[in-house]
């Protein structure tokens, strides 16, 4: 069984590759996946070729049969800091489906002149106000966010929706069986986050300060925009 050598095996390199390559996020298992494969059809190819030429079959020697979740991170995590110190067009991004890249905030202008798109819009303070409710307590229904907000929040939760920001989740066990709403892939990518465990604790935090956090990561104008490398 063949380890990982960081000094024979280009794994940094090979990541950026598939990258590039790819037209969504690359998961730890995708490349696992690329890894195994390659191993199934080097052999393939060796008994195949085995009266033949042998330069013809995929060189097996240094390409590990064995690359934990662990080593995939960590060369992932120093391909991301390269990037940023090398002030590089692109950086790398975990989302909730994995990795990808993504233009780097100063050329996102350029990238949206290129592709002739309108400017992004920007949320109002009333709909920042009912995403970061509904992020922290959903699912939550209609009646609960103007519970809190102490106002109508139609408007907002319809701009929501038509973002792709949040969605309808379900219905409440309670009369008239209310619409109940949750986030979205979409919210956790634009925020930067992996998971819903990953928002910042509500303990010591007022709810202005809650909604500039959201704001800022929400509405930058130099906010990455997905590239299509």
């Amino acid at each position: 069984m063949e380890f990982y050598d960081p000094l024979s095996f280009p794994l940094k390199s090979i990541l950026l590759a598939l990258l590039f390559s790819s037209d969504s996020p690359l998961s730890i298992k995708d490349v696992q996946k690329v890894i195994t494969r390659y191993h199934e059809e080097a052999k393939v190819q060796a008994e195949e070729s085995a009266s033949d030429d042998p330069q013809e079959t995929l060189p097996i020697s240094n390409v590990p049969t064995l690359l934990t979740a662990a080593q995939i991170r960590d060369t992932l995590e120093a391909l991301a800091q390269e990037l940023i110190m090398t002030e590089a067009p692109y950086h790398l991004q975990e989302g909730p489906a994995g990795y990808r890249l993504v233009t780097a905030p100063r050329y996102s202008e350029w990238v949206r002149l290129l592709r002739d798109e309108p400017r992004p819009l920007k949320l109002s303070p009333a709909a920042l106000e009912t995403l970061a409710i509904i992020a922290y307590r959903q699912p939550v229904t209609r009646a609960d966010m103007e519970k809190v907000r102490g106002v109508a929040v139609d408007s907002a939760l319809n701009k929501l929706v038509d973002l792709g920001l949040i969605i309808m989740t379900g219905r409440a066990d309670l009369p008239g069986r209310p619409t109940q709403y949750g986030t979205t892939e979409k919210f956790l990518e634009l925020t930067g986050l992996t998971t819903l465990e990953a928002l910042p604790s509500v303990e010591g935090l007022k709810s202005r300060e809650i909604d500039a956090w959201l704001g800022q990561l929400l509405q930058q104008e130099e906010m990455p925009l997905e590239s299509v490398l």
